[in-house]
């Protein structure tokens, strides 16, 4: 019961600010991936005609990784537009990963087959874009069905991304861990080094704790 009264509110308030914009498209915007010592961020946007309603929709963190596959796959086939982008771990530590994560989502917003009037952005800070209204909406993947399948999209193909990298970089073991700093992917940074794939900024004080023997 709750569970359906989340989803018809995560609707609700995507009609509401529909209703805001009289016409045009609203995108959900969000992104996987900044906590990571290692790989990519990805970001994915989402337009959905006002009336798909899929069951199930949720924050990403809030759901297995069996029922993410799912709705991955139902969320590609019902949306009116998305799309997948990234930033590359170069970027991330040329302009650090806030501004690295704003690249993503601009790119997936540019990469959609439509315009939107309004993209709503999960978080306090939202992408600037050219000629396109954004707005950033806290914790906006509990709060908006076109976020939280952003969300989705974003954290389901992160992760089969770094399934990737696990096979070609088999001795950190990305497949478990994703990249994040867990104690068997900082032991296998301990054994191995970095990778090309570590993003050298979050190690840092791993590294400085490890010189001054803390």
């Amino acid at each position: 019961m709750a569970d359906k009264k989340m989803l018809s509110e995560l609707y609700e308030y995507d009609d509401a600010v529909r209703n805001e914009l009289s016409g045009g498209f609203l995108c959900g915007v969000d992104e996987a991936g900044r906590g990571p010592l290692a790989g990519d961020v990805f970001a994915a946007a989402v337009i959905f005609d006002e009336s798909v309603r899929i069951e199930g929709i949720n924050d990403s963190k809030k759901l297995t990784e069996k029922k993410r596959d799912k709705l991955y796959d139902e969320i590609i086939e019902k949306a009116t537009a998305y799309c997948i982008a990234r930033a590359s771990v170069e970027e991330i530590e040329s302009i650090n990963i806030l501004e690295a994560a704003m690249l993503a989502m601009k790119r997936a917003v540019e990469g959609l087959g439509k315009t939107p009037s309004l993209v709503i952005a999960d978080g306090n800070k939202a992408p600037v874009i050219e000629n396109i209204t954004t707005r950033a909406v806290i914790k906006g993947d509990a709060v908006s069905a076109s976020i939280a399948a952003a969300s989705i999209l974003a954290k389901v193909a992160r992760d089969r991304y770094m399934a990737q990298m696990a096979l070609e970089y088999p001795e950190y073991k990305f497949e478990k861990h994703k990249g994040y700093g867990t104690k068997l992917h900082y032991q296998m940074i301990d054994e191995n080094g970095p990778s090309d794939i570590h993003r050298m900024s979050f190690l840092r004080k791993y590294y400085d704790k490890k010189r001054s023997g803390e």
